[in-house]
């Protein structure tokens, strides 16, 4: 169980490390994310084509900084409203904000200042008007109960101090019916806690990953359904970026 001043603690540094990251982009800077990103630059760029990047602004894109596209496997539909936890530079939630149209709506939630200002200036700049950046933590989503249907995260859950909290909340903002795809850092069940969290910070993975089997439990605890876990690729010893997709019954 994570106590409130070690949820203190753990948001404090997530918190410096991407206002920094803001600050960079704001400057003509490149944010860098380390091995987590598979990119030669540095950023989550390169997990979207290029077809993708062009559709947003380049800072969106620049401000990338995690290890997988979320949106590619979210199938998103027409009408839909989708949610994005830790929505950083807002390149998730504007490529999803045209996935859904505008019967649809697409919301980012963040708790840092700089990275939110970041997000909004991207969506008035794209134009696009069915994009909303929400500040507020992950481990308790400033939404009604029932009221997403898709939950996207890109490399983010991570960085939580209270993983549990996160997994009940998704489930929680979700309608029946709806579902979850995110990409994140996960360990292999071997690793012993302090492993993780030492090869973790290597990888920006400040707050430890779990485990696969962890991470499928906590699903299952939270009341997930249909549960799968997709390695994609080992960011460090033992660690992996995995793609994560469970549904609300």
């Amino acid at each position: 169980m994570t106590s409130p001043d070690e949820l203190a603690e753990v948001r404090e540094r997530v918190r410096a490390r991407y206002a920094g990251a803001a600050a960079a982009v704001m400057t003509g800077g490149i944010p860098g994310c380390g091995q987590s990103c598979s990119d030669e630059d540095g950023t989550g760029a390169g997990q979207y084509s290029g077809t993708e990047q062009a559709e947003v602004p380049g800072q969106a894109v620049t401000a990338s900084l995690g290890c997988g596209n979320p949106v590619a496997v979210a199938e998103l539909r027409e009408g839909e409203t989708v949610l994005d936890l830790g929505s950083g530079g807002g390149l998730d939630v504007l490529l999803s904000a045209r996935r859904v149209g505008p019967a649809g709506r697409a919301y980012g939630l963040d708790m840092t200042d700089e990275m939110l200002g970041v997000a909004r200036a991207n969506a008035r700049e794209a134009g696009v008007v069915n994009a909303e950046f929400l500040q507020g933590h992950i481990e308790a989503i400033p939404l009604p109960d029932q009221s997403v249907d898709v939950i996207i995260s890109n490399c983010v859950i991570n960085l939580s101090g209270d993983k549990t909290a996160v997994l009940a909340e998704s489930f929680r903002v979700l309608r029946p019916g709806g579902r979850l795809g995110v990409s994140d850092i996960i360990a292999e069940d071997q690793l012993a806690a302090a492993e993780r969290i030492e090869r973790g910070r290597q990888v920006g993975a400040i707050a430890g990953a779990l485990s696969f089997a962890e991470y499928r439990d906590g699903l299952a605890l939270a009341g997930f359904t249909g549960i799968t876990i997709t390695p994609t690729h080992e960011v460090a010893s033992g660690l992996h970026s995995a793609i994560v997709r469970a549904a609300r019954p």
